[in-house]
Parts: C-alpha cells; structure tokens; sequence
C-alpha cells in the first residue's frame, strides 16, 4: 500500500493543511496496513480502491478516536468483516 497516499487522504478527510502532524498520521496508516495484513491475514492491493479507502478510513477513526474509549464504528465492522471473508472466499 502506498502510505504517502492514504496519509494525503487521511489528510483531505479531516481537512488538514498542514505536515506538523504528517509523522504521527503516517505512524497510523503504517500500523493500520501492518495490523491488516499480520493480525487479519488480508493481502492488500494498492491498485484496490475499496482496500484503499478502508485503509484511509480505519486510520482516519483511530486518529480522531486517540482519546477515547469507544469501540470501532459499525461501518468500520462491517466493511472489515467483508473484507476477511473475502479474503477467505478467495483463497479456497
């Protein structure tokens, strides 16, 4: 996955102009890809628009989320919850 593009997405989400957060957003989108792919065994491909926007999205909700206790967001569930089963469906 290319991270400086989701992190430029992550980016125009949240309507952030600036690079003093660029650091700490990149550390997000890399541990997002890196949990996806080890933790939930997808294989992500950069030229999917679907594993891109849900890369960009999942990061985007754990960077407004730092602070808080809550639980991901049904979206979030439901479209990760696609994403393993397709995976799945794939591979056998």
């Amino acid at each position: 996955m290319d991270i400086a593009l989701i992190v430029g997405l992550i980016k125009e989400r949240l309507a952030i102009r600036s690079n003093v957060r660029d650091n700490y957003i990149t550390a997000i989108a890399n541990s997002v890809v890196k949990e996806l792919e080890d933790e939930k065994g997808l294989t992500l491909d950069a030229d999917n628009a679907y594993h891109l926007q849900f890369c960009v999205d999942y990061a985007a909700w754990r960077y407004q989320s730092r602070d808080s206790e809550g639980s991901m967001p049904r979206h979030l569930q439901f479209r990760l919850h696609n994403l393993i089963l397709h995976a799945r469906r794939k591979s056998t």
